[in-house]
């Protein structure tokens, strides 16, 4: 049935009735331990060894249990029976010793007792105590014999029995059931309470049965309160009976995962643990071997490069190595099938699960160059230049610490020029840090080392690259020796003198280039340089003063530009320390004020010299004419002044004239503006009770009104300049005084007001350029005017004619008026048309031709002839 020991139902199932005299005798439940808690043990003599002292007794109750005795004083040993033994020699110390003594049982309960040791006297006696280990508990220490107490020992049946059911288990009887009618009853789990109907009791004869077979990994222990009543009260106190179920081995084993998944890294040694697997079984393992699992490992696969690579622990399922040759690269994952198998030796049921163990990459592959040579260009004075990319190979698993190449430049870079790096591709990136110098070295040999983030695994040989650089020479600027130059001056430098001689290297020595030398940046446009020896001069204008200059320096760049192809130029800072010179007087700030009319006060002004010490204070002041007689000053500080009227002022504006002069007697005017106000005390503004009542002085009004005046007058005249460009009509015909020998120009209306549009479609021809006919006896002696062409608006027509008109009379290319002209056609039925519509005086009396004698040289025949002269 798998139990351990093997045990008779026959012995367990008892009737145990003892009668005696008075009344029923019933069995108190026996408590496992000690028999005592402290045990006396008498001496004669001092402790010797071997010396047997006593015996301590241990209540087993559950029959045969072997039990272990152990003593905490390292003096004293107990044996198996539980005999006490002298183990060294020692003295009793006040004739009195106490130690403690241990036992446990199989299930690893720990019990103790005290054990006092005393020297014998005549009165004393040794008190040693017995138990009988049996199934059936006896009267006495162990089981007494108590009045109105029944017990019964736990009854043990197996799980999983055949039947036939009910069967019986154990009989339980009250004495008084001769002399009364009784009735036995149970409760309790497995009878009146789930599972209901497992145990039942006859109702006369008291027979405990089981009426189905047990699962003792459902429920492996059963409690039940049993009764003897008569009519309706209990004869007897109720007793427990414990109902303990044994085990049978009907449970699998059970992995706790089907597929179990474990790592290790690869050239592992033997005896490193991989995984652990673990498996259960619901079956008992404390007091029988039908839950103790056994491991093993049924198959390995790849079979490589042995067929045991691994061994697993059979008590706790771990996993270890067990051979060497782990290599990632030739087998990268192993399965195992392992068995997990019940019982004492691990022969009854089994069950099988998978274990993947994946074997993990270390560094036991070297990185390698490919390819192993190098050979680049590099342009000089390039810095963050990519020189080259070296690549590698590796075996190891990408991105992985030990596939991460790490670059090492470990020859040739003495004078650091140079720096590799890994990128993200696993590339050595060899770039520069400095900039090269064709004309200090023209060829670099590098050699460059890899290995691996992580370090090797085991010892490998790293490889190695070489990497040529050949420098390019390339036009480099002028350098400036120093790059920034630092010259005192002084701020009255006259101009033309020299400042400094400030010149530039070229490095390509080899070239013989010329260099010519510019200002490259001169705010304020003091200095000059010659261009050929980079002598620098002042143009006689510094000033320390200027706002240029900060912290009495002025910087200047200048340039050094060469002459190769292509051209470079190179820069430097040339900076001027400017040293002082007394040149500004001292002036007042601020340079408006107020006081108040009643009783003033004084008002306090800073005085501000930028010059520089001793071109500075002590200052002095001076006050004249009518100043001197309405204010006085002092200065009261080292760069203060106060001021104050002398008297009480009318109110108004005041200018103050006050000359101060500086330790060098460098003398200055300044004019403050001061406001006398209707007020009293020392305020500092006066109040401006007109603004605020919302009236205005005189001088206010006149200005307010005068701006209007002023924007109304400009509103007027572009009023009346829009009207004239708009509707103006300027006259065709020349002045009354202006006459000439020509055919005028007359305008033919077209009906309609004179006030109305041009109407352009009267216009035939010939408004549009200058005349066909021109002058071409002389040579013109000024521009030809410019003709403007016809407008498309016709409110501009007027304008239109008159501006040709104008540059007509003032064409010296021109016809003289006595020439034959051609006139344009000015349509039918003008008045124009024909020269017979002219009206004509019939006699010359009625003209007055006085006037021809006013129109120049060019008129005088005509003078002549009109004028009355017979000549």
């Amino acid at each position: 049935m798998g139990l351990k020991r093997p045990w008779s139902l026959g012995a367990v199932v008892l009737l145990i009735l003892i009668q005696v005299q008075g009344g029923l005798a019933e069995w108190t439940q026996c408590r496992m331990g000690f028999s005592k808690d402290r045990y006396s043990f008498f001496i004669h003599k001092n402790l010797e060894t071997d010396t047997s002292l006593g015996r301590v007794i241990f209540n087993s109750c559950e029959g045969p249990v072997r039990i272990q005795f152990a003593s905490k004083d390292p003096n004293f040993e107990i044996h198996k029976d539980g005999t006490v033994y002298i183990k060294n020699p020692s003295k009793m110390k006040d004739n009195k010793k106490t130690f403690c003594v241990l036992a446990w049982e199989t299930k690893g309960q720990l019990y103790s007792a005290n054990i006092t040791l005393k020297k014998e006297g005549h009165h004393h006696k040794q008190d040693i105590s017995y138990v009988k280990h049996s199934h059936h508990p006896e009267s006495g220490t162990g089981l007494k014999r108590q009045k109105r107490d029944w017990v019964i020992p736990p009854i043990i049946t197996s799980e999983n029995e055949k039947g036939p059911f009910p069967k019986r288990l154990v009989q339980i009887k009250s004495s008084n059931a001769r002399e009364i009618n009784l009735n036995y009853s149970i409760t309790g789990q497995g009878a009146d309470t789930p599972p209901e109907g497992v145990f039942t009791i006859g109702l006369k004869d008291g027979w405990i049965n089981v009426t189905r077979p047990l699962d003792r990994e459902s429920i492996d222990n059963y409690t039940l309160l049993s009764r003897a009543v008569s009519n309706g009260t209990d004869v007897e106190v109720p007793m427990k009976i414990l109902i303990k179920v044994t085990d049978q081995n009907d449970n699998d084993p059970v992995f706790t995962q089907k597929e179990f998944e474990g790592f290790v890294p690869e050239g592992s040694k033997p005896g490193t643990s991989v995984m652990k697997v673990s498996a259960t079984d619901a079956d008992d393992r404390v007091d029988m071997y039908n839950g103790l699992i056994t491991y093993s490992i049924l198959n390995q696969e790849p079979k490589e490069p042995t067929n045991q690579m691994f061994t697993i622990d059979s008590q706790n399922g771990l996993i270890s190595v067990v051979s060497t040759g782990l290599d990632r690269e030739k087998n990268p994952v192993y399965t195992l099938t392992i068995q997990a198998a019940d019982g004492e030796f691990g022969k009854d049921r089994t069950t099988t699960a998978t274990a993947v163990i994946v074997v993990t990459d270390t560094n036991d592959n070297p990185p390698v160059f490919s390819p192993i040579q190098y050979n680049a260009d590099v342009p000089e004075n390039e810095v963050g230049y990519e020189v080259a990319r070296l690549t590698v190979t590796d075996a190891d698993t990408e991105g992985t610490d030990a596939w991460n190449a790490v670059y090492k430049i470990i020859k040739g870079n003495e004078a650091g020029y140079f720096s590799i790096q890994t990128d993200t591709n696993n590339f050595g990136l060899l770039k520069t840090v400095k900039g090269l110098d064709y004309e200090l070295k023209k060829q670099y040999i590098l050699s460059v080392v890899v290995t691996n983030k992580a370090n090797f695994s085991v010892p490998l040989q790293t490889s190695t690259a070489t990497v040529t650089v050949l420098v390019i020479d390339v036009n480099e600027a002028p350098v400036f020796q120093p790059k920034e130059k630092e010259v005192p001056v002084s701020e009255d430098l006259p101009s033309g003198q020299v400042v400094a001689s400030y010149t530039a290297q070229d490095p390509d020595k080899e070239q013989n280039q010329k260099i010519t030398y510019l200002i490259g940046n001169d705010p304020a446009g003091w200095l000059s340089v010659n261009p050929d020896n980079g002598i620098v001069t002042g143009n006689g204008n510094l000033d320390r003063e200027s706002n240029f200059v900060m912290n009495n320096t002025y910087k200047v760049i200048i340039l050094a530009v060469d002459n190769g192809s292509p051209t470079a130029t190179g820069t430097g800072t040339l900076v001027l320390i400017l040293s002082d010179v007394n040149d500004n007087g001292p002036y007042l700030e601020p340079q408006q004020d107020s006081f108040c009319q009643k009783d003033p006060g004084f008002r306090v002004f800073t005085i501000i010299d930028r010059d520089l010490s001793p071109n500075t204070y002590p200052y002095k002041l001076e006050l004249t004419g009518e100043t001197n007689e309405n204010w006085t000053a002092t200065v009261a500080e080292q760069s203060v002044l106060e001021l104050r009227p002398k008297k009480e002022l009318e109110i108004g504006q005041y200018d103050v004239m006050i000359t101060l002069l500086d330790s060098q007697r460098l003398t200055n005017v300044t004019k403050l503006q001061i406001t006398i106000c209707q007020c009293d005390g020392n305020k500092m503004q006066c109040e401006e009770k007109a603004a605020i009542a919302g009236s205005f002085g005189v001088s206010a009004i006149v200005g307010i009104l005068g701006g209007i005046l002023a924007l109304l007058a400009l509103l007027l005249l572009l009023l009346l300049f829009v009207r004239r460009k708009k509707v103006v009509k300027e006259p065709l015909l020349p002045p009354e005084g202006d006459t000439r020998d020509n055919v005028f120009f007359y305008d033919e209306e077209g009906g309609g007001e004179e006030d109305q549009d041009y109407d352009l479609s009267q216009l035939h021809r010939g408004l549009d350029a200058r005349p066909d006919v021109i002058r071409n006896d002389v040579a013109p002696i000024l521009a030809a005017p410019q003709y403007r062409p016809r407008p498309a608006n016709p409110d501009e027509i007027g304008n239109f004619i008159d501006e040709n008109l104008h540059a007509a009379d003032n064409d010296p290319t021109a016809p003289p008026y006595d020439s034959l002209l051609v006139f344009d056609y000015e349509g039918s039925g003008s008045e124009a048309a024909s020269l017979n519509s002219m009206n004509s005086s019939n006699s010359d009396l009625d003209q007055d031709y006085s006037a021809l004698n006013d129109w120049g040289p060019r008129f005088t025949k005509l003078a002549d002839m009109y004028g009355g002269n017979e000549d």
